[in-house]
């Protein structure tokens, strides 16, 4: 059974009097401990189809179902609890409270859990040291680089060991260097620790480290080739 599946889904925005469709009856599939990169140009519902999988959006009609869950049909409650344990979600600003350390940044989301102190600072450290941060503990926002940065906001967003990490432009404020570092680690994620990874990119040096590519073309998906030495 694929991890996230779509189906018939619609997503209509009202702004004024106008209605703009970004679905009309889209469907697709991710498979468990897949990479995938969603691409396309501005508009197109790359981050739309990233917030509806996420549960951080409704679709119009259709259906979302993330692991077995039907997403779409979840309360506000169950959904805030249905995320705390199943997705981690880096933005495309990062989001970090930059009155609160990496540390502290990364405890966020475990705060949500019954986790003891003990057990939260075990998975805050383990998740700082998988991203190359174990010695930034006490840094604020300020006193990191945008890379180091991003890395707190995906050790924020595997803390909790979600089954599937959800990036929205993970490269977009980033310089090359930075990019390439961010860009290892996610392969890492999903080679070595196999989490399902979906990010939205319109940078194809990102784009090539996924195992798939799809590209979103006025609300409807065309698969591209896997690309160019991508793990089979």
């Amino acid at each position: 059974m694929p991890l996230v599946e779509i189906r018939d889904v619609t997503k209509t925005f009202s702004r004024d009097a106008e209605r703009i469709d970004v679905f009309n009856g889209l469907s697709m599939e991710i498979e468990q401990g897949s990479f995938t990169a969603l691409m396309g140009p501005s508009g197109s519902g790359k981050s739309t189809l990233l917030n509806l999988i996420a549960g951080l959006d409704r679709p119009t009609s259709g259906t979302v179902t993330v692991g077995g869950a039907v997403v779409s049909g979840m309360s506000p409650a169950e959904l805030a609890t249905w995320r705390a344990r199943n997705v981690g979600f880096v933005f495309q600003q990062f989001n970090l409270l930059p009155v609160l350390t990496a540390y502290q940044n990364v405890e966020l989301p475990l705060l949500l859990t019954r986790l003891s102190k003990k057990e939260r600072d075990e998975r805050i450290r383990i998740a700082l040291g998988v991203v190359g941060l174990d010695d930034r503990l006490r840094h604020y926002p300020r006193q990191l680089s945008g890379g180091q940065e991003q890395r707190v906001a995906i050790a924020r967003a595997i803390v909790a060991d979600p089954t599937l990490v959800l990036l929205d432009e993970p490269t977009g404020q980033l310089d090359a260097k930075s990019s390439q570092e961010v860009l290892s680690l996610l392969s890492r994620l999903n080679a070595e620790f196999g989490k399902t990874i979906i990010i939205v990119t319109h940078d194809p040096h990102a784009a090539a480290r996924a195992r798939r590519q799809l590209h979103l073309e006025k609300g409807t998906f065309v698969e591209q080739a896997m690309a160019a030495g991508a793990p089979a």
